[in-house]
């Protein structure tokens, strides 16, 4: 792995830049720990069930972390900052979609999927700003748009989500006068998730869902791919460029939903 010096060698947008990715073993994770290293900066990711893969084990380091445990999430990122020296930018992919109905569910099913997608968020970026607030720093956390239309097949996900939006909004807020920036991204990108909700669907639905974004969202009209649509926004927000933008929800979906301001 790299040194920081090494890394500002490189050239890049994200040159000499230290990064801890959440999730950075699968989906978004992976496509953004590829594409920080690909911009030159050093990059620790944080890994739980999902092994890094083979194609990114040897590229960086990878600390172990359960991001819904306040323990492990400290341990993982005082190794972390020990690794990189220092931290610049946290990019919290941890997360999972899973289904559900609103008259059944459970509450395992509800602490599972808030745990996992808004209690990592809090803990995570809690984690980030202590060791960002004397030196400032980006923090990126992965929200939807679910979380602001809601969705009948997910409905403990969109809350999560909403629960991101709103914490991300929050310490933007309380955490600028740090030059801490804070800021989520609405993505529609092939993952997991999106593979769980064909499943759930069944082919004949699932197909009519993708027959519908192929007239409704209009750049493409199919899921964009997480490294080459999303990678370079989340490579844009990590770096100096977004220096004067926090507390915002941006869409990276092909226009499916219009947020605005």
């Amino acid at each position: 792995m790299s040194s920081p010096a090494e890394a500002a060698s490189t050239g890049g947008p994200l040159a000499g830049r230290r990064a801890v990715v959440s999730g950075a073993a699968s989906g978004i994770g992976a496509a953004a720990t590829a594409s920080f290293l690909a911009a030159g900066a050093e990059v620790v990711g944080l890994f739980h069930a999902t092994p890094p893969p083979d194609d990114l084990r040897e590229r960086c380091a990878w600390v172990a972390c359960d991001a819904r445990d306040r323990r492990s999430v400290d341990t993982a990122f005082e190794q972390a900052t020990s690794i990189l020296g220092g931290l610049d930018v946290l990019l919290h992919a941890a997360g999972s979609w899973r289904p559900g109905t609103p008259e059944s569910l459970s509450d395992d099913e509800l602490d599972l999927v808030l745990d996992i997608n808004l209690r990592s968020t809090v803990l995570t970026n809690q984690a980030a700003f202590a060791r960002m607030r004397h030196g400032g720093g980006q923090i990126i956390n992965l929200g939807s748009a679910e979380g602001v239309r809601g969705n009948p097949l997910a409905p403990h996900y969109a809350v999560a989500k909403a629960g991101v939006h709103a914490w991300t909004r929050s310490v933007a807020a309380a955490w600028g006068r740090f030059g801490v920036t804070v800021n989520a991204l609405a993505p529609a990108v092939g993952t997991q998730g999106a593979e769980r909700l064909w499943e759930h669907l069944g082919p004949e639905r699932a197909a009519a869902f993708k027959e519908r974004l192929r007239t409704t969202m209009p750049l493409r009209g199919e899921l964009g791919d997480p490294e080459t649509d999303l990678g370079p926004v989340m490579v844009f927000l990590a770096g100096t460029g977004a220096r004067f933008m926090t507390g915002q929800l941006i869409a990276v979906d092909g226009g499916l939903q219009m947020l605005g301001a």
